[in-house]
């Protein structure tokens, strides 16, 4: 059996956020692979986060970002479950990040439903007519206007989109980072993003 070292755990600990039991049964699990041990307690987080979705998140904060010369500015509603994680440097620079993120993407909604149906129905017309106008065959242009619907989310729903400051994961892969570093659950609630002259 291999022996995990403290050295070992100290660094899992630092790269993941996860309690040190964690991180100790991590690496145990993984045979003292850091990347396997940080896969592991990131499957582990995903499930802890499931179990906390009928949780209440009546905490938070309110966090603002405002682009460079004051053009942009965004609020964003981050909920969590206590007080006591609310107002952690974590959770805050979570929140603040998030708002930094919608600053630069601009996106219509936090999930699909939040879109109008009247955007969504008006975005599904142009993709049939792009679909009709290059001469697909009936049987295919609503296959063809749902795949670029999906196209659509990934680019305007925030939970869907690709994060800013890491494009090999979206928003809701550092959410459920973040549910299972504080293990609470935690929501991204409303947001408005101003934009002078936009």
């Amino acid at each position: 059996m291999t022996t995990i070292s403290a050295e070992l755990v100290k660094e899992l600990r630092a790269r993941s956020g996860a309690g040190i039991m964690d991180c100790k049964e991590a690496l145990t699990e993984c045979n003292a692979d850091m990347d396997k041990a940080s896969d592991y307690l990131r499957k582990k987080g995903l499930a802890t986060a499931k179990k906390r979705a009928g949780r209440v998140a009546a905490e938070g904060v309110v966090a603002s970002y405002i682009h460079m010369g004051g053009k942009i500015g965004v609020l964003v509603e981050i909920n969590c479950e206590t007080d006591f994680v609310a107002k952690t440097d974590g959770f805050n620079e979570f929140a603040k990040n998030i708002a930094m993120h919608i600053a630069a993407t601009s996106p219509l909604g936090v999930v699909p439903e939040d879109i109008p149906e009247s955007v969504i129905e008006k975005e599904k017309e142009i993709y049939r007519q792009q679909a009709m106008e290059m001469g697909k065959p009936e049987k295919m242009i609503d296959k063809i206007a749902e795949g670029k619907m999906n196209k659509f989310y990934k680019e305007n729903c925030l939970m869907n989109q690709m994060y800013v400051r890491d494009t090999n994961v979206t928003i809701a892969d550092v959410l459920n980072d973040m549910i299972a570093k504080t293990g609470e659950k935690i929501t991204i609630g409303k947001f408005v993003r101003f934009q002078i002259g936009g």
